[in-house]
Parts: structure tokens; sequence; C-alpha cells
């Protein structure tokens, strides 16, 4: 598969890894440039690109940056796209957004609705980095993690939830983008290692 990752930090980084280790096709991009990616590009063997690199071409595309830059994204370029938004919402590094602040938007279709066309779905957002590099493990073994996956389309969907179990994770289907909320900063899941069953268990605990 061929794979777009804007981003570069904890998980856009440990996806380029990741990913690359399964033999995909990997072009990462950064808003520092292609210059900046030498060293993880020879690390991994994954393209340096510039965003449109990245983007053009490419089956599915993480977007793993500050949820503040999102509306600097040119739309027209993800329209049609699988997009993986692996994005959280914090005030204190993105600033009052307030359709997140009062939680009448989730920050997944925040982002939909910025990328008009693209095929949005979250999941990547509530795992650390580290468990997201070490804790994957083959399907069937016991306390595998969970990764909750929420999106409107069902293709897309299916297809990134085959790619999570992939990299040694069990996907477990969150529901819509507007049900989101429910594995965003603050809520059961969100930075933990459950297993599938205590993922379901969270989503359902959550409260708005």
């Amino acid at each position: 598969m061929k794979i777009g990752i804007i981003g570069s930090g904890h998980i856009g980084g440990t996806l380029t890894r990741r990913l690359r280790t399964l033999g995909h096709d990997v072009t990462v991009a950064n808003s520092r440039g292609p210059q900046s990616l030498t060293d993880l590009a020879a690390e991994t063997g994954a393209t340096a690109g510039t965003l449109e690199d990245a983007v053009q071409g490419a089956d599915l595309v993480v977007v793993a940056i500050p949820l503040r830059a999102v509306p600097e994204l040119p739309a027209a370029l993800f329209d049609g796209k699988l997009v993986v938004d692996a994005d959280n919402y914090y005030p204190e590094r993105d600033g009052d957004i307030p359709e997140l602040l009062d939680r009448s938007l989730s920050s997944s279709r925040w982002t939909a609705d910025h990328l008009k066309g693209a095929r949005v779905v979250k999941v990547f957002n509530n795992i650390q980095a580290a468990y997201l590099m070490d804790g994957g493990k083959p399907a069937g073994t016991p306390d595998r993690i969970g990764l909750p996956v929420a999106g409107d389309d069902a293709e897309a969907k299916r297809a990134v939830m085959e790619l999570v179990d992939a990299l040694g994770f069990d996907p477990v289907d969150a529901g819509t983008l507007d049900e989101s909320w429910r594995q965003q900063p603050g809520t059961p899941v969100y930075g933990t290692d459950r297993d599938a069953d205590g993922v379901r268990q969270g989503l359902a605990a959550a409260r708005p």
C-alpha cells in the first residue's frame, strides 16, 4: 500500500517506522520540509517529501499534526482520499476552538468539516507512541491491545481496521465520527493499553 504520513512527531514517526516494517511504500512530510526528515528516511527507507508528495497517489494518508494546523491543509488535495485522523485537541496547545471546547463537535468531525471530500477515519489518537511501537502482537494473543476506530464510511473504516490488525492490535468499531469523542482526551480509553473488551467497556463508560 502507498501511504502518506503528515507529521513526524511521536505518532507520525512511529507509524512511519512500523508501516515500513510491514513493507508499505511510505512518504512522510512535515511543516519543516523534506530536509528535516533525512535521518528518519535513512533509518526507515521511507521517502521524505512535501505535503503534495505524501498525499498525491497515496492509498491512505495519516494526519498526525497539531490540530490547530488542520485548517492550513489544502482541502482539495485530500478530496476522495482515505484519511486517518490521529489528532487530538489540546486547548493549551491548540488554542480556544469554541465548538471543541463545549464538545458540540468531536475533533474528528471538525477535521472532516475542514477536509470536505475526504473519507476520514479516527484511530491512533488514544495510544501512547511507546505502545504503538512495541505493543503489537499477533492476532489471538491474550491481552492484545485494542484500538478504537471511528468513521462514517464503512469501506474506509474496514480498510483501516485491517491495517490496525496488521500492525498487531485488535480494531474495535467505535461508531461514527460524531461518536469519536468517546476516544478523545479525558475519556476512559485515552492513553491506555486495554484489550478489545476493555476498549468496548471504556467507550460505553465515556461521558460527555
